[in-house]
């Protein structure tokens, strides 16, 4: 059976010739004949132009229906309800922030016209407050320096970098594209926990290397750590830090499953498996199975790759098991050089409905109780903390760093960037502008020379942006941005700023003095033991 690949390229050829036919018989026969003759040739004309163009995917991959999305996007108000989503904090992730993220790769104007779309009076509007002070943002933006006194090769990572998305869950073209717009703009490439492929290492762009429970990539034939082949690979130019993966935020809890029909020669030799095996990554780490072995194993990674930063990415779940990791880093005077905060409403990796709804932290709370944690341990300094989870904007990289973070990773607006038109095709293999598919012909509709610029331009334009708020808000630096900056609407008559909504706590005081909202979990956290989760159950259970 022939593929939808080959009966759509097939159609552009048969409009082609039917209008070629017609064009002789309207010269021979009948000049009524130009009635099918010219509507056939321009439409098997614009099919061609279609196939051969390298700027729009989905009309390679689609000649002539492709146009028809474009019409669609056109027609507004009537479609944009079709296409919102909202994030779990109320604010919605919708056409203007993907026209947004679309707007900046292709480097265009993004501003827009009669003010906010934004509903200023719901309940969880953000927004942050400027100053009479304000100037325009100059001089080079900063940058956050990972890594303590153990580490020998610190990294300098961008405010916004490219998050977690595997080699598997993406196509290679789409990978290239990414690592080629970090190459360009000077950002960080999270490879995801499905190792590091040639996709990643095409343009020489710095690497974040996930390691998975899985541990694909530097795993021996049964699945467990292989510290031979990690620090083969770890010592790779571009590998600039090195990040456990513990849980994600599209499904806290779960290991990831690769069906065994994506599984491809080159697949398999990325992740050092078997070709055609279903590929299970197990819920939890065999290295480890304790916060002090956690933290260990922190130290083992870092002396393996020579040096460079290592941390660790989490859904927050409970709140005595990272307290836990928190006592394991006081107790050995050994720190993770970062931790990545992933949001529960994040996620591009597909999961079960459940999960992705109803399991695991959001990453605004997550992200305080995180940053909080690190200070009530004492420990703050030694941490930097990245956030990760639905971030597409300035603005969202501005509240985040007001929040508690030091640097943030964006995946689906990195997605955008390449051209993801969220099909929500992901799991399916069927990827219309070859974004997230293995199918070569797909992935073919993705030019990795076009879309590399992109993700560069937007990275650049949304970093600026962020600078350009901070500086509107009176500011000479992200250092300069507290809780207090950061506004939210509790209800149509109320708004209040960060400092007030939640409680932050002091420098170590967490080891004296702990408040009573965190008495319960600081006593329960125990550093040999992930587990007790029993201890804490109320009478009555």
């Amino acid at each position: 059976m022939m593929s939808w690949w080959v009966v759509r390229q097939a159609m552009v050829v048969v409009l082609g010739g039917l209008g070629v036919l017609a064009a002789v018989a309207a010269a021979t026969v009948s000049p009524l004949w130009l009635v099918a003759a010219v509507p056939l040739l321009v439409t098997g004309a614009v099919g061609v132009r279609d196939v051969l163009q390298r700027r729009h995917s989905i009309l390679r991959n689609y000649p002539i229906l492709g146009h028809v999305r474009f019409l669609m996007e056109k027609i507004r108000p009537e479609v944009q309800q079709y296409f919102v989503e909202s994030n779990t904090d109320g604010t919605p992730y919708d056409r203007e922030t993907r026209d947004l993220v679309y707007a900046r790769a292709k480097g265009e104007e993004d501003s827009e016209p009669f003010g906010t779309e934004r509903d200023v009076n719901a309940v969880g509007y953000e927004f942050v407050t400027h100053s009479l002070r304000a100037f325009h943002a100059e001089g080079p933006i900063p940058r956050v320096t990972l890594g303590g006194p153990a580490c020998t090769q610190p990294y300098d990572i961008a405010l916004l970098n490219v998050s977690a998305m595997s080699f598997g869950a993406l196509s290679g073209n789409a990978i290239s594209a990414l690592n080629g717009g970090a190459a360009l703009g000077g950002f960080a490439h999270d490879t995801g926990e499905g190792a590091i492929s040639p996709y990643h290492l095409e343009h020489g762009g710095d690497l974040i290397w996930e390691i998975g429970s899985g541990y694909f990539g530097c795993r021996t034939p049964d699945g467990q750590f292989d510290a031979d082949s990690f620090a083969a690979k770890a010592a790779g130019a571009t590998v600039k830090a090195i990040s456990i993966k513990l849980s994600q935020g599209a499904k806290p809890g779960l290991g990831g499953v690769l069906p065994g029909s994506k599984v491809s020669q080159e697949i398999a030799r990325t992740r050092q498996v078997e070709v055609g095996q279903t590929v299970v990554s197990p819920p939890a780490h065999t290295a480890f199975d304790t916060p002090r072995g956690l933290i260990e194993f922190v130290e083992r990674l870092r002396e393996l790759s020579g040096g460079k930063p290592v941390g660790f990415k989490l859904c927050v779940g409970s709140r005595h098991e990272f307290l836990a990791i928190c006592k394991a880093m006081v107790e050995r005077g050994s720190y993770p050089d970062f931790v990545i905060v992933d949001g529960s409403e994040g996620g591009t990796g597909a999961g079960p409905s459940e999960f992705e709804d109803h399991v695991g932290t959001p990453l605004t709370e997550g992200l305080v109780f995180v940053h909080n944690a690190l200070v009530g341990a004492g420990v703050r300094r030694h941490v930097k903390i990245g956030a990760s989870g639905k971030v597409a904007s300035g603005i969202d990289i501005v509240k985040r760093i007001c929040q508690g973070a030091d640097f943030t990773l964006a995946a689906r607006a990195m997605m955008f960037a390449i051209g993801c038109i969220q099909a929500q095709a992901c799991h399916t293999n069927h990827c219309p502008v070859g974004v997230a598919t293995q199918d070569p012909r797909r992935a073919r509709a993705l030019v990795v020379e076009d879309k590399l610029v992109r993700v560069r331009n937007y990275q650049t334009q949304t970093v600026a942006s962020a600078h350009q708020i901070v500086a509107s808000m009176g500011l000479q630096s992200f250092d300069q941005l507290h809780p207090g900056l950061l506004n939210r609407r509790i209800d149509h008559r109320t708004t209040t700023s960060y400092a007030e909504l939640y409680e932050w706590l002091d420098h170590g005081q967490l080891l004296t003095s702990p408040p009573e909202a965190w008495l319960d979990d600081w006593e329960l956290a125990d550093p040999g033991d992930f587990g007790a989760r029993v201890a804490n159950r109320p009478k009555g259970f």
